[in-house]
């Protein structure tokens, strides 16, 4: 009996070098797919912005990054592009955001995502 005092720490010690490098995988694939989906979001209401008759281009830009800016940080909004597209057959507007989100940790490696909003355009009155 004397010989298994100290088994429960063992044991528990290698059950946290299975669940803890686990919890932690879940944990950044939900905080990139987070930033995915903000960026996709933001993308989709700049091309909105961009396609209404009295803005521009330049109107879905800054709208994209503005909310980058206030949902996530300001460093993933630095690649945004507008530019014309057709959208069965009608004439549009596609937002693209491009951004690097570390994938271990904060000095990690990073993944490139690259997301895009799209509008079709306002017609003029």
């Amino acid at each position: 009996m004397t010989r298994e005092r100290g088994a429960a720490v063992v044991d528990f010690v290698l059950a946290l070098l299975v669940l803890v490098p686990l919890f932690l995988g879940i944990l950044q694939v939900a905080l990139v797919m987070q930033v995915r989906n903000t960026l996709a979001a933001a993308a989709s209401e700049g091309a909105r912005v961009a396609a209404t008759a009295d803005r521009g281009p330049g109107a879905g830009i800054a709208a994209t990054r503005e909310q980058i800016g206030e949902a996530i940080a300001g460093r993933y909004a630095e690649n945004v592009s507008v530019h014309p597209v057709s959208i069965d057959g009608a004439p549009g507007v596609e937002v693209t955001v491009r951004a690097r989100v570390p994938a271990l940790g904060l000095g990690g490696p990073a993944i490139e995502l690259e997301v895009s909003g799209r509008a079709v355009e306002e017609p003029e009155r």
